[in-house]
C-alpha cells in the first residue's frame, strides 16, 4: 500500500487539505515521487486550485538548493559545509555589532512560515540578535486590514466567523479581492448568496470574480482605480441618509457614530458618481441589498488595503459593517482575506516589529514582563519597537541604519515596492544571509545562501484565513544537506552566546509559544500539537481549558467597555496625482497559476507553460491609440523603473488602466514601478496604483 499523509497546501490562506502519496515500490521512476489528492475540509471540500494539484512538483524541482553557499572572493556562490557558513554569519554578525551596535543587524519574516518559525523568529532577533530590526513582507499583505481591525474591534482576525458562514448568506459585499483567481475554492461558500443575486463584487476591472456577479446573481460595481474610500463614504451616506441603519446595534455596540453621520454627510450620490464613476442608480442599489436585514457579509482584500490609505479604507468598510449590524449578527459579518499561506499566524507571535507573541504590544510593560519570563530573560533585555518593512528596507545605507540582514520566507528583490531601489540597497549590505530552498532573485545577491526545509518536510502548524490553527506534517524526509529554519536559528543561537533555550523540535516550540501567548489576544495556550493532531477545531483566542472561539466579535468587542469604535475617516491626497493625458493608471494584481513574487510557481512545468510571459492588459482602445495589437512588446515606464511587458487586450478594463501582474522577474517585475509611499498608520506600501506611461518596445 502507498504511504499517505494528510496536510495542506502550502499556497494561499485558505489552506486547503490534501493528501500527500509517495511513489508506489513497484511504479516507474519516472513518475513523480509524490501525488496529491484533495481531502474534504470545511474551507476546500476536496478541491484545490492548478497551483494546489501541481504542488509536489516542488519537492522533485531539479535546482533545489542541498547545501550551503557562501559568496567567495571572485564575487560568486560556492559550496560550504554548514559550520562554514554558520561560523561566517556569526563571526561577522558580532564584528558587526561590535562596530555599530545591535541594532545594525535586521531579521526579514514571511508570511508562510510555520507559527513555530515565525514564533522562533522573532525570539531570536530580540534576545540572540538584541536587535529591535525586524519586521516581515505580512507588512505588504495584511497590516492596513490588521490596523483597522485592531482599532475598531480590538481584535484582528482575518474572518472571525468560519468560512461556511458564507454559505446561507443573501449579499456578500466583496471589495478588492479575485478570489475566483487567487482562492478558486472558495468559491463553493458564494454558490448560495449567488442563487440569491446577492453577490456584490468591485473591482476596477471585469476580474474572473467581477464575471461571477453578472445577470441575475449580484452586481459588478467598476469604480475608477483608487476610489474605494469614495464609494463606500457614499454607501454609508445613503444607509445613514435613508434611515436603513440598525439603530438598535449601534447604540449597543459602537461609540463614534454621530461623528461619522457628519464625516459622510458630504458624500452625496451626485458626488460619489464624480468621484468614482459608479452610477447613482447603481450605489442606491447596493446601499439597500446591504440593508436588507438579512444574512450579509462585507469581505475587504488587498485591493482596497495595499495603499497609503489603506488603513482609511478598511476603516470605512468597517464603518459600513458596524452602522448595518453585522459583526454581532450571527449569520453575517465583517471580514479580511488573509492572503499568505500563513499570514494570519505570522503576525500574531512576534515578527511584527512592534509585537510580542500572542499579539501583545512591545511597548506593554506587563507583555514584555510576560514573555521574557517565558524566555527567561530580564523584561529589559527585550529591544523596544523597531522600523516596519519599507522603513528598515530604506534604512539601509544610513548612519544608523542595518548593515546586515537575515531573510526568511521572503522575496524582497520582487515583492517589495519601488524594486529597483531595494536591490540597489540589498546589494550595498555589508552581510546578506537568506534563508530559502531555491536560489531566488534575492538569494542570488546574498553573501550567505542557508538551504532550509519546504512545506512538506516538516512539521508545524498554520493559522488559516478563518483564524484555524491547523496541522503541518511532514510527508516526505527533506534532501541531505538541508535543515529546517528551528535547527538554524538553534545553531546561531549558540554560536553568539544567546540567552534562552532555542527548541529545535516544533512540537516543543509550539508549547512554548503557547506559553507565551497567554492571556494575551491572540491566545493559543489551550493549544499543543496532540490537541491538533485529533481533530479539534481550533480557532483562537483558545485559552487553557476553552473550546476556542469561532465567532469572537458574537458577543461584543475586545475593547474594555465591549464596544466597537467607529472612526471617521476622510480623503487624503494620494501619493501621486492622477494619470492624465497619455498617462495611465497601474494597478496589480496575481494571476491564477502564479503566486507572489513567482519564486516557486515559476518553477512548476504546467504553471510556468501556462503563463509564461508578463502580460499588460489594456483596452482595445487603449491599444489601438498607441498603434499596439497583442502580443506587441511595449515598456511600462515612470521615474522608478521601466517594465517590458507584452500586450493582452480587454473590453473588462477601464480605458484609463493597465494592469500587471507582480509574479515575475528582472526587468518584468510590476514593482519596478510601485512607490514606496506608506499608509501612515499601518506602513502599507501603495502597491496597487501607480502612474505609468506606455509605449511600443521598439521606440525606445
Amino acid at each position: 500500500m502507498t504511504p499517505s499523509t494528510d496536510t495542506h497546501c502550502p499556497y494561499c490562506a485558505l489552506q486547503c487539505a490534501m493528501t500527500l502519496s509517495a511513489r508506489a515500490a513497484d511504479a516507474p521512476t519516472s513518475d513523480p515521487s509524490t501525488t496529491v489528492s484533495g481531502r474534504d475540509f470545511p474551507t476546500n471540500r476536496g478541491g484545490l486550485c492548478t497551483k494546489g494539484w501541481t504542488s509536489a512538483s516542488l519537492l522533485d524541482a531539479p535546482d533545489r538548493l542541498t547545501h550551503p553557499l557562501v559568496r567567495g572572493a571572485d564575487g560568486t556562490l560556492a559550496a560550504a559545509s554548514w559550520d562554514e557558513a554558520l561560523d561566517l554569519v556569526s563571526t561577522r554578525i558580532r564584528s558587526l555589532q561590535a562596530e555599530s551596535g545591535a541594532d545594525a543587524i535586521g531579521v526579514f519574516g514571511g508570511g508562510g512560515l510555520t507559527n513555530e518559525k515565525a514564533y522562533q523568529l522573532g525570539k531570536f532577533a530580540r534576545i540572540a540578535l538584541g536587535t529591535s530590526r525586524i519586521d516581515y513582507n505580512g507588512r505588504f499583505c495584511m497590516s492596513s486590514a490588521a490596523a483597522a481591525a485592531n482599532r475598531a474591534f480590538g481584535i484582528d482576525r482575518g474572518l472571525p466567523f468560519p468560512l461556511t458562514d458564507l454559505d446561507d448568506a443573501y449579499t456578500v459585499l466583496l471589495l478588492g479581492s479575485n478570489v475566483a483567481d487567487t482562492m478558486p475554492p472558495f468559491l463553493s461558500h458564494l454558490a448560495g448568496v449567488r442563487a440569491a443575486g446577492g453577490l456584490i463584487v468591485v473591482d476596477p476591472r471585469r476580474s474572473s470574480t467581477a464575471r461571477l456577479a453578472e445577470g441575475d446573481q449580484g452586481i459588478h460595481v467598476a469604480p475608477a482605480p483608487g476610489t474605494d474610500l469614495e464609494l463606500l463614504l457614499g454607501l454609508t451616506h445613503i444607509v445613514i441618509a435613508e434611515g436603513r441603519h440598525d439603530a438598535e446595534a449601534v447604540a449597543r455596540w459602537t461609540t463614534g457614530f454621530d461623528e461619522l453621520r457628519r464625516s459622510v454627510a458630504a458624500w452625496w450620490p451626485a458626488r460619489v458618481q464624480q468621484a468614482t464613476g459608479v452610477p447613482v442608480t447603481v450605489l442606491r442599489r447596493v446601499a439597500r441589498r446591504l440593508a436588507s436585514g438579512r444574512e450579509t457579509f462585507i469581505l475587504t482584500g488587498r485591493g482596497v488595503e495595499q495603499h497609503a490609505d489603506g488603513t482609511d479604507t478598511a476603516t470605512a468598510a468597517i464603518n459600513l459593517a458596524l452602522i448595518l449590524g453585522l459583526p454581532t449578527r450571527r449569520g453575517s459579518g465583517y471580514g479580511t482575506l488573509t492572503g499568505q499561506g500563513n499570514g494570519q499566524g505570522g503576525r500574531e507571535h512576534g515578527q511584527k516589529c512592534d509585537q510580542l507573541p500572542g499579539y501583545r504590544r512591545i511597548t506593554d510593560p506587563d507583555a514584555r514582563a510576560h514573555v521574557a519570563a517565558v524566555w527567561g530573560v530580564p523584561a529589559d533585555a527585550i529591544p523596544g519597537p523597531g522600523l516596519p518593512a519599507v522603513q528598515l528596507l530604506s534604512s539601509i545605507g544610513r548612519p544608523d541604519g542595518i548593515r546586515a540582514l537575515l531573510v526568511h520566507g521572503s522575496n524582497p528583490v520582487i515583492s517589495a515596492p519601488d524594486a529597483g531601489a531595494v536591490r540597489q540597497r540589498l546589494s550595498a549590505l555589508d552581510l546578506l544571509v537568506v534563508c530559502d530552498i531555491f536560489r531566488s532573485e534575492t538569494a542570488e545577491l546574498a553573501d550567505v545562501v542557508l538551504p532550509v526545509t519546504q512545506w512538506a518536510e516538516e512539521e508545524g502548524t498554520m493559522t488559516n484565513l478563518e483564524g484555524r490553527v491547523i496541522r503541518r506534517r511532514r510527508a516526505v524526509e527533506p534532501p541531505d544537506g538541508v535543515r529546517s529554519e528551528l535547527w538554524i536559528l538553534a545553531e546561531l543561537a549558540r554560536r553568539l552566546d544567546a540567552p534562552g533555550r532555542f527548541d529545535t523540535d516544533p512540537a516543543t516550540v509550539f508549547d512554548e509559544l503557547a506559553r507565551a501567548s497567554a492571556g494575551g489576544i491572540a491566545d493559543y495556550s489551550g493549544l499543543d500539537h496532540a490537541v491538533l493532531d485529533a481533530g479539534t477545531e481550533a480557532y483562537w483566542p483558545y485559552p487553557a481549558g476553552s473550546r476556542g472561539t469561532p465567532r469572537p466579535l458574537l458577543d461584543g468587542y475586545r475593547h474594555p467597555d465591549g464596544r466597537a469604535r467607529i472612526v471617521a475617516v476622510t480623503v487624503r491626497r494620494r501619493p501621486e496625482e492622477p494619470a492624465s493625458g497619455d498617462r495611465l493608471t497601474l494597478i496589480t494584481g496575481r494571476l491564477l497559476e502564479h503566486y507572489q513574487s513567482g519564486a516557486q510557481t515559476r518553477r512548476v512545468p504546467e504553471l510556468i507553460a501556462a503563463r509564461p510571459v508578463l502580460e499588460a492588459t489594456v483596452h482595445p482602445s487603449t491599444a489601438a491609440d498607441r498603434g499596439l495589437r497583442d502580443g506587441d512588446e511595449v515598456l511600462l515606464e515612470n521615474a522608478r523603473g521601466t517594465v517590458t511587458a507584452r500586450v493582452a487586450t480587454s473590453a473588462g478594463i477601464r480605458p484609463d488602466t493597465v494592469f500587471l501582474p507582480f509574479h515575475f522577474p528582472e526587468d518584468r517585475s510590476a514593482n519596478l514601478l510601485t512607490t514606496s509611499a506608506t499608509d501612515p498608520i499601518s506602513a502599507m506600501p501603495e502597491f496597487k496604483t501607480a502612474v505609468v506611461r506606455l509605449r511600443p518596445a521598439q521606440a525606445r
